[in-house]
C-alpha cells in the first residue's frame, strides 16, 4: 500500500521511519503493547498497537491486514478511528486517546453518578453504531479496557473487529481465544453450552451489561474467582452482585440497573437491541439533564482540570498543552514561525516573526502568543508582546496566555504576562481563573504572584468552587494557608453547588493538617451539604481514622443522619472500617440507628461481609436480631449475600436462626438454600435451625435447595432430618420441584 495524505481520510501503511524515535509505551495488553508515537511531518500524536505474533493465533495478523482497511472506514465520534497499519512493527495505527482506558480510570478515580450515566450512554451509542452497519459489525471483545477516553473524558469504543467467529469454528476454540484475552467475565452463558448458534449481536449486549455493572460499581466482576467458578456461576444464571452498587445511588439508578439486567439476561432472545437500549438510556439521562457528548479539541486546549464536577480524585490527572500538539503551518512551509517554535529555534523565530503572524488565528481560536507561551521561552514571549499581541486573547475554550503559562508552571512568563497587563481575574468557559488552576496544582509560587496582581481569592467557577475548595481537596497545605490569609473569616465555611465546604473536601480525602487548619480558623464541623452529610460522614465512609478523631475532638456530632437516614456509624460499618466504628461508639454514637429503609449499622456490615465489624458492633451494643426492611435481620442478609463468616459470627453472638422475615415468612435457612450457600446452611443447622420450617408458600428449605439444584445442600438437609414428603402450597414435594426444574441429579437423590 502506498502512503496517502492522512487528511484525505485514506487508509495507509506507515513505515517506522515515519514516526519520531521516542516511542512511549502507554499500555501493556495480553497480546502486545500500545505506544504513543508522533508523526514526523505533521507532528501529530497517534496510538500504535503492536501485536506479539508468538502470542496470537497463527493467522491473526494476516487476517487483521485484510480487515484493517474496512475497520478504518468505520467513522463515528463514539468509535476510535483507525488510520492504517505499520506492518514493520506488526501494528495498527489509530487515534491517540489521551486519558487511556476506562478500566484504568474506574480503578483510579471516583466518578460522580451523572458522569457514570454519560459514559454508559456514550458506550451504548458506539455499540449501536457498530450493530447498525449492514451486516452488523460484532465486537466480541467488549470490556472496559477496550473503551478509551479522550482529553475530556468522553468514551470511544476500541478494538472492534479483532475477534472473529469463523464458519465451522468449535465453541471450545472460540472460548479459548477469548479467555486468553482475559475476557471470561464478559462471555455470555450460551457460549459455554452446546448451543450450535454462532455468536450474534446478543453476545455484545451481554458484555455491555457487565460493562455497565463495572461503571456503576467501579469494581471488577467476580473478583478473586477462578475461571471455572465464573463459568459455572454464569452458566447457572448468577451475575455480579447488584448490591455492590453504592447505597448512595440516585433514585434513577434503579432504572439503569433494570436496563443492565435486561442486557445480561440468561435468555439471549430477551436481551434488547442496542437501539432500544440507547433510547431507554437517553430517556433516563434526559430526565437527569446530563450534558451530552461534545467534540474534543485535539490541539492541547484541554487544560488541567478534569471533567468537573463529575470526576473526583485526590489528585486530578493533568493534561498540559505541549508544543508537539502544534499543527503544521502549511501556509508558510517547513520554515514557518510555528515550525521554528516546534524545533525550539527561538533565535530564528524572533528574527522571522512579523506583526502579521501575531494577528493570525490558528485552529481552536489560538493565537501565536498562546503557542509562544507554551514553548516556554520568555524572551520570545516578550518579543511577540512587543509586536502587538493581545495579552488577554482567548482560545475557543476561553484560555488566556496566562492560563497556559500557569498550566505549565512557567513562573518567569507568568510574571512577564502580568507586567504586560494580563488579567488575573479572567476565567475560561467554565469560569476557572488562573488562580483556580494554580490552586488545584499546588503551585504556591504562582498563587502568591496572582494574588499580588489582583487575582480574586474567592472567585467561583460555574459549579461554585473557589480556589480554596480545590486546594483543600488536593491536599495543598501551603496554598490553603496563602488563600486563607487573603480571605474573610466567613470564607472558611463557603459552599460549592453541592453544599460542600472546604472542610468537607479536606475530610473526604483525608488531609488531616488542612482539616486541623480549617477547624482552627472557625470551620463548623457540623455543617451539612445538600445531602445533609457532614465532614464526619465523609471521613468515616472513606476510612480516614485520624480525621475522624480530629473532627470528634472538635465537637462533631457523632449521631446525625444524612438525607437517607445514614449516620456516620452506618457508613463506617458499610465500608468495614472497624476502628472508626469503635471510635464513634466510644464517643457516644447510638449502636442501633435505622436508615429510612430500616437498616442498622449491623445490617450493613452483615450485607457487605465485614465479620470483624459485626463482632465490634455487637460488643458495643449492636443488636444481632434487629429487623430492617421487610423484617430482614442481619442474619437473613448475610445468608442472602453468601457470607458464611458473618453467619458464623452472628450465630455465635446469639442471632436467632429461626426468625421469620415479614413478607414471605422466610427463615435464614430458606435464604441460604436459595443462595446456594452450603457453608451458611451448615452453620445454621449446627445452631439448630429448623430444617422443616415452612414459609408463607409452605415451601421448606428442601424445596428451595431442590429448585436451585444444589446437591450438597440437599444432602445436608436430608441427613439432618428434612422431610421429603412435605407439600408446598401448590401441592408439590421437593421431588416434584426438582423434576419441574429439570434438576435430574436431585431427582435421583430424592427418589432413593
Amino acid at each position: 500500500m502506498d502512503c496517502c495524505d492522512e487528511s484525505s481520510g485514506q487508509f495507509r501503511n506507515f513505515k517506522k521511519e515515519d514516526f519520531e524515535a521516542d516511542w512511549i509505551k502507554v499500555a501493556e495488553c495480553r497480546l502486545g503493547q500500545v505506544y504513543r508515537v508522533k508523526l514526523k511531518l505533521q507532528q501529530e500524536k497517534y496510538a500504535l498497537k503492536s501485536f506479539d505474533t508468538t502470542l496470537c493465533a497463527s493467522n491473526f495478523y494476516r487476517r487483521l491486514i485484510e480487515e484493517a482497511s474496512n475497520m478504518a472506514k468505520v467513522k463515528s465520534k463514539y468509535i476510535v478511528s483507525i488510520y492504517g497499519l505499520c506492518t514493520e512493527a506488526t501494528a495498527v495505527v489509530m487515534e491517540h486517546m489521551s486519558n487511556g482506558s476506562l478500566n484504568n480510570l474506574l480503578a483510579s478515580h471516583t466518578l460522580m453518578w451523572p458522569k457514570k450515566f454519560q459514559m454508559i450512554h456514550e458506550a451504548s451509542m458506539g455499540m449501536n453504531f457498530l450493530h447498525s452497519m449492514k451486516p452488523p459489525l460484532l465486537h466480541l471483545n467488549l470490556k472496559t479496557s477496550n473503551i478509551l477516553l479522550d482529553g475530556l473524558l468522553h468514551v470511544k469504543i476500541s478494538d472492534f473487529g479483532l475477534v472473529h467467529w469463523e464458519e465451522g469454528m468449535s465453541k471450545k476454540l472460540f472460548v479459548e481465544n477469548l479467555t486468553v484475552r482475559g475476557n471470561i467475565s464478559y462471555i455470555p452463558p450460551e457460549t459455554f453450552t452446546q448451543c450450535p448458534n454462532p455468536p450474534g449481536t446478543t453476545f455484545d449486549v451481554y458484555s455491555f451489561g457487565i460493562v455497565m455493572w463495572e461503571i456503576l460499581t467501579q469494581q471488577k466482576p467476580y473478583a478473586g474467582c477462578s475461571m471455572t467458578t465464573v463459568l459455572l456461576q454464569v452458566s447457572h444464571g448468577k451475575r455480579p452482585c447488584v448490591e455492590m452498587i453504592s447505597e448512595q445511588k440516585p433514585l434513577d439508578c434503579d432504572q439503569m440497573v433494570n436496563i443492565m439486567r435486561q442486557c445480561w439476561d440468561q435468555d439471549r432472545r430477551r436481551r434488547p437491541q442496542f437501539s432500544d437500549t440507547v433510547r431507554k438510556i437517553e430517556a433516563l439521562i434526559g430526565v437527569l439533564k446530563i450534558p451530552g457528548p461534545i467534540q474534543c479539541q485535539e490541539n492541547g486546549d484541554e487544560g488541567q482540570k478534569s471533567d468537573y464536577p463529575w470526576l473526583v480524585s485526590p489528585v486530578h490527572k493533568i493534561a498540559l498543552p505541549e508544543m508537539s500538539d502544534l499543527p503544521s503551518d502549511d501556509h508558510h512551509g517547513k520554515d514557518s514561525v510555528l515550525s521554528l517554535l516546534i524545533k525550539k529555534d527561538f533565535g530564528s523565530f524572533r528574527q522571522t516573526v512579523r506583526r502579521e503572524h501575531v494577528s493570525k488565528q490558528f485552529p481552536g481560536a489560538k493565537s501565536l502568543l498562546h503557542y509562544t507561551v507554551a514553548s516556554g521561552d520568555a524572551e520570545s514571549v516578550e518579543h511577540v508582546l512587543i509586536l502587538g499581541a493581545e495579552v488577554n486573547c482567548l482560545t475557543a475554550r476561553g484560555y488566556t496566555p496566562l492560563i497556559i503559562a500557569v498550566l505549565h508552571r512557567l513562573h518567569e512568563i507568568i510574571s512577564l504576562l502580568l507586567e504586560h497587563g494580563a488579567a488575573a481575574t479572567q476565567g475560561d468557559e467554565d469560569q476557572w481563573t488562573a488562580l483556580h488552576f494554580a490552586a488545584q496544582n499546588g503551585d504556591d509560587r504562582t498563587v502568591r504572584l496572582l494574588l499580588d496582581k489582583g487575582a480574586v481569592a474567592d472567585a467561583r467557577e460555574k459549579a461554585g468552587w473557589m480556589p480554596l475548595h480545590l486546594a483543600c481537596q488536593n491536599g495543598h497545605d501551603t496554598v490553603v494557608r496563602l488563600l486563607l490569609s487573603r480571605l474573610s473569616e466567613e470564607a472558611v465555611s463557603e459552599r460549592e453547588s453541592q453544599g460542600r465546604t472546604p472542610l468537607h473536601l479536606a475530610s473526604a480525602y483525608g488531609h488531616l493538617n488542612i482539616a486541623k487548619l480549617l477547624l482552627s480558623q472557625g470551620a463548623d464541623p457540623n455543617a451539612t451539604d445538600c445531602s445533609l452529610s457532614t465532614a464526619l460522614h465523609l471521613s468515616a465512609e472513606e476510612g480516614h481514622n485520624r480525621v475522624v478523631r480530629q473532627l470528634v475532638k472538635s465537637g462533631a456530632n457523632v449521631d446525625c443522619a444524612d438525607s437517607r437516614g445514614y449516620t456516620q456509624l452506618h457508613l463506617a460499618a458499610l465500608k468495614g472500617h472497624t476502628g472508626i466504628c469503635r471510635q464513634l461508639l466510644l464517643n457516644g454514637a447510638s449502636p442501633n440507628p435505622k436508615t429510612l429503609k430500616g437498616w442498622t449499622p449491623m445490617h450493613l456490615a452483615a450485607l457487605k461481609g465485614h465479620d470483624a465489624t459485626v463482632v465490634q458492633l455487637e460488643s458495643q451494643g449492636g443488636c444481632v436480631n434487629i429487623r430492617g426492611e421487610n423484617g430482614w435481620t442481619p442474619l437473613h442478609l448475610a445468608c442472602h449475600q453468601d457470607e458464611p463468616e458473618v453467619v458464623e459470627k452472628l450465630l455465635a453472638t446469639k442471632a436467632n436462626p429461626n426468625v421469620l422475615e415479614d413478607s414471605e415468612g422466610w427463615t435464614p435457612l430458606h435464604v441460604a438454600c436459595s443462595s446456594t450457600s452450603l457453608p451458611s446452611v451448615l452453620h445454621l443447622i449446627s445452631h439448630h435451625a429448623d430444617v422443616n420450617a415452612v414459609n408463607s408458600g409452605k415451601a421448606t428449605p428442601l424445596h428451595l435447595a431442590a429448585q436451585h439444584g444444589c446437591m450438597p445442600i440437599v444432602n445436608a438437609l436430608l441427613v439432618n432430618g428434612a422431610d421429603r414428603t412435605l407439600l408446598d402450597s401448590s401441592g408439590s414435594t421437593a421431588l416434584d420441584v426438582a423434576r419441574r426444574c429439570e434438576k435430574w441429579e436431585i431427582v435421583q437423590l430424592l427418589e432413593k
